[in-house]
């Protein structure tokens, strides 16, 4: 099964990247992931399903300990071909 997760870290700050957002998108960009695409207000990564839920995982644990006050999220099954 692929999943694709999209998220969100806040809070927001318009003059610098917060270290939780930092953070979050080093996790998914060094998690085994295709197609991750990093933008201001929102990140999407597809992938297998154990490399999503891991990511997702490893993102949750680390954004919320770098001072995410609340993290967005939504996974969506896109297919199911495993990479």
């Amino acid at each position: 099964m692929r999943l694709r997760v999209e998220f969100t870290t806040e809070p927001f700050d318009l003059d610098e990247a917060p270290a939780h957002a930092v953070v979050a998108r080093e996790v998914i960009q060094n998690a085994d992931l295709d197609a991750v695409d990093v933008g201001p207000f929102g990140t999407t990564a597809e992938g297998g399903a154990d490399e999503v839920l891991t990511a997702v995982d490893s993102l949750l644990r680390r954004a919320l300990a770098s001072g995410a006050t609340r993290v967005s999220l939504q996974v969506n099954v896109i297919g199911e071909g495993s990479k």
